[in-house]
């Protein structure tokens, strides 16, 4: 798998996840993590408790609201290929040590009202 630039020489004992990290500590806790979210949604569908989706302005029917969370739940998956995780790890790492430059929001800020401004 590539992703955007080659990562710097860092330490792979570090950034790699053995089978246990991956399997056990990401994907099964994972998934029941979004199998409670489910669940929580679930119960407050049968138990008529919309008041946490009552959003001001922007929900009209809490109800239909739970409900529409509640299917979509069904559908979401927070598992990550063990490639890309140990990419965003190595990425850490490199801007950890200093190996990778990075810029304030304000820095950020002043050069993109710079370009805009021009």
């Amino acid at each position: 798998m590539t992703f955007s630039k080659p990562v710097l020489a860092t330490d792979k004992k570090k950034t790699t996840l053995n089978w246990w990290e991956y399997w056990i500590g990401h994907c099964w806790m994972t998934g029941w993590q979004s199998i409670r979210g489910a669940f929580r949604i679930w119960a407050d569908l049968m138990g008529s408790n919309y008041k946490d989706y009552a959003l001001p302005r922007t929900v009209e029917d809490p109800e239909a609201e739970c409900i529409s969370w509640f299917w979509g739940t069904l559908g979401e998956d927070e598992v990550y290929p063990k490639e890309f995780l140990e990419y965003l790890m190595e990425m850490a790492e490199d801007v950890r040590t200093g190996k990778e430059k990075t810029c304030s929001l304000d820095e950020v800020m002043k050069e993109l009202k710079e370009e805009t401004n021009e």
